[in-house]
């Protein structure tokens, strides 16, 4: 009993440890602003669906879960903070679907099984990546109005940008496969 004991709390500081990596790396992704047309780019949603590969659906969404209550809480870990604010009255700003949607992208990176075949993984990742879009634009358009050009403010931008990371991912993934099994 006592070694069943053991191995329960070494798993569950294991994941708490991951957890808290996951979002650093996250915060720290969200910070790093690569030049890219039309618009710069962060590598947050990059990191977003690695999370859901290496770590599986549940940790995933867990990490993201506190990433998001890190956010909320005030500490400057989303894009733009804290020089366009902080918390809860940031979090609920024109990011927040897109933010959101992070919980989506990481279930589905999490829950596909990925294989040797390169055109199944991109759309599978596309699909997982298309959730922050969707959500992302859904409340944008709820909060600045459905007459604004929704599609061409909230997604159109970062296209190109989105298909560079996907790729590279799908293109890392027997990186970050080996690496989830020392995980």
């Amino acid at each position: 009993m006592e070694i069943v004991k053991n191995i329960t709390q070494s798993r569950l500081a294991k994941n708490v440890l991951l957890a808290l990596l996951g979002t650093i790396f996250l915060a720290i992704s969200s910070k790093i602003k690569i030049p890219f047309y039309p618009v710069p780019m962060t590598m947050q949603t990059m990191i977003v669906i690695t999370i859901g590969i290496l770590y599986g659906w549940k940790l995933g969404i867990a990490t993201i879960t506190l990433y998001l209550f890190e956010g909320i809480i005030g500490l400057p870990v989303f894009s733009g903070t804290p020089e366009k604010g902080v918390g809860l009255v940031y979090f609920t700003g024109p990011t927040m679907g897109y933010l959101v949607g992070f919980l989506f992208a990481v279930y589905l990176a999490g829950k596909f099984k990925y294989n040797d075949n390169l055109i199944f993984n991109f759309i599978k990742l596309v699909l997982a990546i298309s959730f922050i879009y969707i959500l992302g634009m859904l409340w944008l358009g709820f909060l600045i109005g459905w007459e604004k050009p929704i599609f061409k403010l909230g997604a159109k931008p970062f296209l190109f940008a989105e298909l560079f990371k996907i790729l590279l991912v799908v293109f890392s993934l027997k990186q970050i496969n080996k690496l989830k099994k020392f995980l």
